[in-house]
């Protein structure tokens, strides 16, 4: 465990390095900490720290550096966030209320960026479980079908189905007419439950038919679900601490291209409460040891359906961006649920 004045040389090694991005000498945690303590000292608690894994001496420097581990201890334990001031959470909110909820999501993603000089990302909201009103089948070739899902809130999807068989237009119309008069209302995922049950009184050729339908009615209501809105990565180009290796700027922008790294860190902040840090290779996600991803996650109407947040360099002032991704995720709760 680290006792008091290792947590006090810690918290102001971090703070300093953030502030100055040079690596921290005996001479400024002496200035900086309130430590009445000889250099000595301060070297013998360095290197206990240097010891634990908290901290590193990068090349022939006499000063030190935190490492993803320190960052960690800092976040978690000595950290002192800052709030949002009232004129800066007015400002939010004077930019989050655009009409249209994907407009107000590229918005939040912006506006993160805009913030803080780093990239914005926010998950595209999770399409809630929306019953069906109507379905339809209409026959374009053999074994081709077009379905036809109208959801309860008026969205139209459609999709094109292969089935293993051929089906007559009464057959067809057969089948939709079943759906719709016994589901009607459900969600998909209800009537897929109840199918399993009532569809053995129905012929199997049927029951093959509204399968494939379902499965397809629910890729088509849950498309686009699983995406997100990156804003301002061209920043992360002119963070020193990032551009100054190509190679490793190269990785993470291949990440954010692949999609399925981040998507699954903004999947697990969804299931977190309150913001989550990921820094560097800690959580064996992240694409670079160089960078953290602070997450929030957001709400429509008290359930949670996405995530927003904030990637930058280890390097940055965590006490300033926490808050301003808190108060942006919250503020798109309330815009998003009064729409």
């Amino acid at each position: 465990m680290i006792d008091k004045r290792a947590q006090i040389l810690l918290k102001t090694l971090v703070e300093r390095y953030i502030s100055e991005g040079q690596p921290i000498g005996s001479r400024t945690l002496s200035k900086f900490s309130g430590l009445d303590l000889s250099p000595a000292t301060i070297r013998n608690i360095m290197a206990d720290l240097e010891e634990m894994g908290y901290i590193i001496s990068p090349h022939t420097s006499a000063g030190r550096i935190p490492t993803p581990l320190g960052y960690r201890f800092f976040v978690d334990s000595l950290l002192t966030v800052q709030p949002l001031d009232a004129i800066e959470v007015h400002q939010l909110e004077n930019q989050l209320h655009p009409s249209d909820p994907q407009k107000l999501i590229a918005s939040a993603s912006q506006l993160l960026s805009d913030l803080t000089q780093f990239a914005g990302i926010v998950m595209a909201p999770k399409r809630r479980s929306i019953a069906f009103r109507h379905i339809e089948f209409v026959n374009l070739s053999e074994k081709r079908i077009l379905l036809i899902l109208v959801t309860t809130d008026d969205n139209v999807q459609n999709r094109i189905i292969v089935s293993e068989k051929s089906y007559s237009a009464s057959e067809l119309t057969q089948a939709a007419n079943f759906i719709n008069q016994h589901y009607a209302g459900c969600t998909l995922e209800e009537v897929r439950s109840k199918m399993q049950v009532e569809l053995k009184q129905l012929h199997h050729d049927m029951t093959a038919l509204m399968a494939v339908a379902l499965e397809a009615g629910s890729e088509a209501m849950n498309e686009g679900a699983d995406s997100y809105v990156l804003s301002g990565e061209r920043k992360l180009l002119h963070v020193q601490d990032l551009s100054s290796n190509m190679a490793s700027l190269r990785r993470l922008f291949d990440a954010f291209d692949q999609k399925t790294t981040l998507l699954q860190l903004l999947d697990i902040s969804q299931h977190a409460q309150g913001v989550q840090i990921f820094i560097g290779g800690e959580s064996g996600r992240m694409p670079l040891e160089e960078c953290s991803l602070v997450t929030a996650p957001y709400e429509v109407d008290g359930q949670v359906v996405g995530t927003v947040g904030v990637i930058g360099p280890t390097r940055m002032a965590y006490e300033r961006i926490i808050p301003i991704v808190d108060v942006t995720a919250k503020l798109l709760s309330s815009a998003l649920s009064y729409h």
